[in-house]
């Protein structure tokens, strides 16, 4: 049984469509190959932002908890 041939959405060329192709069922294996993408590198963040952090959570947990369970007077 032969495999279906397909144009390529891309490039205009004609590939023949197989099972186990990787990408996109309308383009072809070399427009499908994922594009090449820098990795930027993660930051750490230090004490003084971590605790910045951990203080602006803790009010705004604080915050909440007064507005959800506050009895009205």
């Amino acid at each position: 049984m032969a495999f279906p041939f397909k144009v390529c959405a891309v490039c205009s060329e004609e590939f023949e469509l197989k099972p186990d192709k990787p990408g996109f069922a309308n383009r072809c294996p070399a427009c499908s190959e994922p594009e090449q993408v820098e990795a930027v590198p993660k930051t750490g963040i230090d004490a003084d932002e971590r605790k910045t952090l951990k203080e602006a959570n803790e009010a705004r947990r604080r915050a909440m908890r007064d507005l959800l369970y506050r009895k009205d007077s």
